[in-house]
């Protein structure tokens, strides 16, 4: 049975594709450097921003860019411009928790850019019982290892969690591990023909979606009674 449900943030809890590329560039505005293209932007989509960066821009100062983007998000999570979650997402991970099932984040953000989502006073903060980042983490998605910490602090099966993400890496990440994995395609970002199917547990196009197809994960888990097979 899913004793966990392991969300992903970007793209998946909250929408947040359009508003950092708008955020990157008025961080390279502030370089100096030319925008970047919303092609480059998406090829390089759910990549660790610094290692995406100098794809983006190339020739970047990432250390520069570093400490200008951090300055900036702070000044974009204030304005209520980003991570935002929606209403409906928060009543989706209520059911979760009314359910008994854990809560977990895994992101493949830093902790300069999860930190605002662990403010004792965030609405999550009462909801999610542990955030795995790229600062706690010792390996990063699509390795499969990227769940090694949450598996080991959680004393769970990979077969008892489900990770929901948007990306083909997020997928990968969790079926080489092990764990269930559902693919959120609410952003409109990536297709079901993005996915390589042996990874995928189910589809869902809206985050509420979430509870049903977890309920048919479990159902589909749960063992078969002599009385029930015949």
């Amino acid at each position: 049975m899913i004793e966990a449900v392991v969300v992903d943030v970007d793209d998946t809890l909250c929408l947040t594709e359009a508003v950092c590329f708008e955020l990157e560039n008025e961080v390279l505005a502030a370089l100096g450097r030319e925008p970047m293209s919303r092609a480059v932007h998406l090829a390089t989509w759910g990549e660790p921003l610094l290692d995406a960066m100098p794809k983006r821009s190339p020739g970047l100062d990432v250390g520069r860019f570093d400490t200008a983007y951090r300055q900036v998000l702070r000044q974009y999570v204030r304005d209520g411009r980003l991570d935002v979650i929606a209403p409906e997402n928060l009543r989706t991970l209520d059911q979760f928790v009314e359910a008994g099932r854990a809560l977990l984040l895994l992101t493949s953000r830093t902790e300069a850019e999860v930190d605002h989502l662990l403010a004792p006073d965030h609405v999550l903060a009462e909801r999610v019982s542990a955030v795995y980042h790229a600062g706690n983490t010792r390996f990063g998605k699509p390795d499969p290892r990227v769940f090694d910490e949450l598996l080991a602090a959680t004393g769970l099966a990979p077969r008892q969690c489900v990770y929901v993400g948007d990306s083909p890496g997020d997928a990968l990440a969790a079926g080489g591990a092990g764990l269930h994995f559902i693919a959120c395609l609410q952003s409109g970002v990536r297709r079901r023909e993005d996915f390589d199917a042996r990874h995928v547990s189910a589809f869902i196009q809206t985050f509420p979606e979430l509870v049903d197809a977890v309920r048919q994960l479990d159902a589909h888990s749960a063992p078969t009674t002599p009385q029930a097979q015949a």
